[in-house]
């Protein structure tokens, strides 16, 4: 392989061709490849790998540690649950239609793999996407009052095409949190898609936001626009500890 000439490729930033070229013209001699055909396939490698990258580094962006498939769910464990209707919230069409989406109920069904799943497939429709849980987003308001960054934090909130709530109503804000977050959705509305997973009803809202009035105009523009998702089922968490704690010591 001439070494100029894949310094000219990663100089063109064109480290996808680099990396298939020696498997492509391997392909070429094993098997005579026309040339346009030689050069199609290494475009293709190029653009599958631009791919990746922008994957990850958008991964990255939304706070997604952990990939999440709805294939790897246990949908037999709580059969009740809407698959169809998840399955289709994962291919992105909602947000496509700048809609919202509640998943509610009690704790242990799965509603972070969920939420995570159908922000991945947000991703890969090429979509931005940020989730926050809520007690990450208790931190994010806390250090922004702090450091005078307000601004850009309800921008880096407003600013994606999917905003993720996990765990929604599970610790009280701050005293102006309520406030910040009604700004978010008051930007959101109808520009921007939002999912929040809950197990607290609605008319709790303003008491873990400290703020009736804002709780109410926060759900005033969200249910506007969001489809209710009231998930039964037993707990699949306590389930699998009571299924470790019935096996043996060794």
């Amino acid at each position: 392989m001439n070494p100029q000439f894949t310094t000219r490729l990663r100089h063109l930033r064109l480290s996808g061709m680099v990396e298939a070229l020696p498997a492509r013209v391997a392909q070429a001699q094993a098997a005579p490849l026309a040339p346009l055909e030689f050069l199609e396939l290494l475009v293709e490698d190029e653009l599958a790998r631009r791919a990746d990258r922008l994957f990850v580094r958008r991964l990255k962006q939304a706070g997604i540690v952990q990939v999440k498939a709805l294939k790897d769910f246990d949908w037999t464990f709580n059969p009740k649950l809407p698959k169809l209707r998840l399955v289709d919230l994962a291919t992105a069409q909602f947000v496509r239609a700048h809609d919202d989406v509640l998943l509610i109920g009690p704790p242990g069904l799965g509603k972070t793999h969920l939420a995570t799943a159908i922000a991945v497939g947000a991703i890969r429709a090429g979509h931005r996407v940020r989730i926050r849980n809520t007690f990450d987003l208790v931190q994010d308001f806390a250090e922004a009052e702090a450091t005078g960054q307000r601004r850009d934090l309800v921008h880096q909130l407003t600013s994606v095409d999917l905003l993720v709530l996990e765990d929604f109503g599970m610790k009280k804000l701050g005293p102006s949190a309520a406030e910040d977050l009604l700004e978010v959705f008051v930007r959101r509305h109808e520009t921007a898609s939002t999912v929040i997973t809950t197990n607290r009803p609605t008319q709790d809202w303003g008491v873990f936001l400290g703020d009736v009035p804002a709780a109410t105009a926060i759900l005033d523009r969200f249910l506007a626009r969001a489809e209710i998702l009231q998930l039964q089922g037993k707990s699949y968490r306590l389930h699998h500890r009571r299924t470790r704690s019935d096996v043996p010591d060794a």
